[in-house]
């Protein structure tokens, strides 16, 4: 063995010994790891000093290694960290550090594991291999101090408008600048070949409360450093919770680009607004061996099974284990983060019941105390069974014990447009029978009502929401097929086009005209389609990308699509916020008739202008006659259009109702 060999094993060895003289007490099991209470982990900047901390309660040694440079380049400087209790390693390193890199680099039995970012950096260099030290108050767009969130009531005025970054500016004809970026929702102005109002002034004009934004933190899918390639994900593989992904930036080398122009997104939308809503994966991560927390805290952040593999309710290879304290601990505190120093105005947890009830009620509590405003929604299943007790999880049929926070109606989903196992199943709104009680239970957005047989509504036997606050009732999302793929692939043999469009029409009446928070994918309103790909994660932006082009050809669709929006905004009887006033003011009526359901709305509901209210959705594809109570009514939506101020007068005892249709009659 030559001499530089045993210099470099003698260090080593020395490094090892040192470090074990340090390590904290070992323990038997996850529940044994400390909880740390403060809120300084990762590192702590200011222009003299720059402290350091990482939690991992098992590791022998930690080191602090610092870059000048985000990708490649010398390390400056490598200093063994101090362990100072409750799990924390820390370290301070004297002078101002700003615009430098580090990585944390954990000695784990015996083993240096992989150096990578702490699971609570907030800022990062090219593809988040290295933490980025900045200052943050150096992020803030001009005028960030003045920021508000948009007015909000009830969590019933919402109307959600899911959209990807990218999707919604990269198309040819989107007439905006920074194609797939951040900043593209800052441009006004813009217009298709057409000259419509495209992108932000399009959001405006369709008149949507919120934008629901898909994942937008760092993920791990996307090669910021080859981004010529045009490779296209949705999102959901995080690798780092707290920062914004780098591909939406025009500079994912500059740490401070992506963060600011992040920020510039949420102000013009507040500005013109509109509200900004998180799509949240904290449920998996990546690949396990390549995530921050196995390279920090072996394990820790995953459920196991018994024969100690992962778990795997994700589908996506592990579950994390948000009943661990630390576990919830940044959960709980990742959010907050956002929500303070983003203005993130509500989150969409992704496969939510992975994750247990305390641990949602937890969240619901913390976000209440920053503005109790932010929304709070999230899918009610998982992937496959979850690694603990299915009475913890945060499924669907347990959200009547997470006050506040709501989930997906995949029953008035299927229910309108067919079941998600088999494409070619269409349903009510293709004129498919045995979904009246469905369409009934999302009017009243799965809460209790006397009317409904809840023995016959498709996937649930009881009102799992307390509140009508607790649902969102949707037709089509970004996962799956899109409605107008869906309907197309489903209708019935012989559907022509003009039949399509009124199932369309159709389906979104249900969505707008139920009681809950209507959601919808963005392009819908002007036709998207998907090329009839199913599951388009990963596609390339010739399918996912908004067509803004189409606005021209659906104008008509458009301006119905307007109008439902129009009508919801405009009548608090569609938007009652309490299962009581509902149950006092909204009685169905029988139709004696299959696939035909109709209900009033009475006393002006909710302060409303109009005193009564009549709504029927006729699931037929052909038309009808439905006895009415008599009265002085206005028409104000006849399925093929919307006028606030009415269409026609009726007053008869019947009234005729066209084939696959929605109409909305109202006496003041």
């Amino acid at each position: 063995m030559n001499l530089k060999k045993v210099l470099i094993f003698t260090f080593t060895l020395i490094t090892i010994m040192t470090a074990t003289a340090q390590s904290p007490q070992k323990y038997n099991s996850f529940n044994e790891y400390p909880e740390y209470k403060g809120n300084d982990l990762e590192y702590v900047y200011s222009p003299k000093q720059t402290t350091f901390k990482l939690w991992s309660p098992e590791a022998d040694s930690v080191q602090l290694h610092l870059y000048a440079e985000g990708l490649g380049g010398e390390r400056l400087n490598t200093k063994m960290m101090d362990y100072v209790g409750d799990g924390v390693w820390a370290t301070t390193i004297n002078g101002d550090l700003k615009g430098k890199f580090y990585t944390f680099q954990v000695l784990h039995e015996g083993q240096w594991l992989m150096e990578t970012v702490g699971g609570y950096a907030k800022a990062v260099g090219v593809n988040a291999l290295r933490g980025a030290i900045i200052d943050m108050a150096d992020t803030n767009p001009e005028g960030w101090e003045n920021d508000v969130r948009p007015a909000q009531k009830n969590f019933t005025d919402i109307i959600l408008y899911e959209v990807h970054v990218r999707d919604f500016s990269v198309s040819p004809n989107s007439g905006m600048k920074n194609k797939g970026k951040f900043l593209a929702f800052t441009e006004k102005g813009t217009k298709n070949s057409h000259g419509q109002a495209t992108g932000l002034d399009h959001l405006k004009e369709l008149g949507v409360t919120h934008v629901h934004l898909l994942p937008v933190f760092d993920f791990a899918s996307i090669d910021e450093t080859k981004l010529e390639e045009n490779k296209y994900n949705w999102g959901y593989e995080p690798a780092n919770f707290n920062v914004p992904e780098g591909s939406y930036s025009t500079n994912p080398y500059d740490p401070i680009s992506r963060i600011k122009e992040f920020k510039q997104l949420v102000q013009t939308l507040h500005e013109n607004g509109i509200r900004v809503i998180m799509d949240v994966v904290y449920n998996h991560t990546r690949a396990v061996e390549w995530s921050c927390f196995t390279h920090t805290v072996p394990g820790y952040y995953y459920r196991q099974n018994p024969d100690g593999s992962y778990a795997n309710a994700s589908g996506c290879g592990n579950e994390t284990a948000s009943e661990r304290a630390m576990v919830r601990r940044y959960i709980v505190e990742s959010l907050e983060y956002w929500a303070k120093e983003y203005h993130i105005d509500g989150f969409r947890f992704d496969l939510m019941a992975i994750h247990d009830i305390e641990t949602m009620n937890l969240i619901r509590e913390r976000l209440t105390a920053i503005d109790p405003t932010l929304f709070i929604y999230g899918e009610g299943w998982a992937a496959s069974q979850v690694a603990i007790p299915y009475e913890q999880t945060a499924a669907k049929q347990h959200v009547n014990r997470m006050p506040g926070i709501a989930v997906f109606s995949d029953d008035l989903r299927d229910g309108l447009r067919g079941g998600w196992a088999d494409a070619k199943v269409p349903g009510f709104a293709c004129g498919t029978q045995g979904f009246d009680e469905t369409i009934k239970f999302g009017a009243v957005a799965a809460t209790q009502h006397d009317s409904i047989h809840y023995g016959l509504v498709n996937y649930s036997n009881n009102p799992y929401a307390a509140q009508p606050s607790q649902v969102i009732n949707y037709v089509s999302c970004h996962d799956d097929m899109c409605l107008n793929d869906k309907i197309a692939y489903s209708a019935p043999y012989g559907s022509s086009p003009q039949e399509m469009r009124r199932y369309n029409r159709l389906a979104q009446s249900v969505i707008f005209l139920s009681q809950g928070v209507p959601f919808i994918y963005a392009g819908e309103e002007i036709m998207r389609n998907k090329q009839g790909v199913h599951n388009t994660y990963q596609s390339p932006d010739s399918i996912n990308q908004i067509n803004w082009d189409f606005k021209y050809k659906e104008e008509p669709m458009f301006n119905y699509y307007k109008g439902l929006i129009a009508l919801r905004n405009a009548h608090p009887a569609f938007r009652m916020p309490t299962t009581e006033m509902l149950q006092q003011n909204l009685h169905f009526l029988y139709t004696g008739q299959a696939c035909v359901v109709a209900y009033t709305i009475e006393n002006n509901a909710n302060g409303d202008s109009w005193n009564r209210i009549l709504v029927v959705h006729n699931g037929n594809r052909h038309a009808i006659n439905l006895d009415i109570p008599q009265d002085n009514w206005t028409v104000a939506c006849n399925g093929e259009e919307v006028r606030l101020n009415g269409i026609f007068n009726w007053n008869k005892n019947y009234l005729p109702v066209p084939a696959s249709s929605t109409m909305v009659l109202y006496k003041k």
